[in-house]
């Protein structure tokens, strides 16, 4: 898998995937905040399936 999300977008994703998956615990508590893991896990991995599947990609060309 290349990296196709670039840093700032990965920092980005890392943020909310945290702060939708916080949801899960403190605030409404509902079950829908671990949707937040899908954010966090793309941030991470720096690999986002549905831009592979478009040929997207925000990284740098050096960077895959």
């Amino acid at each position: 898998m290349k990296k196709n999300i670039g840093n700032t977008e990965r920092i980005i994703r890392i943020i909310a995937g945290l702060a939708i998956l916080s949801l899960a615990f403190i605030g409404p508590q509902s079950a829908w905040a671990y949707l937040g893991i899908v954010p966090l896990a793309t941030g991470v991995m720096g690999w986002c399936p549905p831009y592979a599947i478009f040929g997207f990609s925000t990284a740098c060309k050096s960077c895959k």
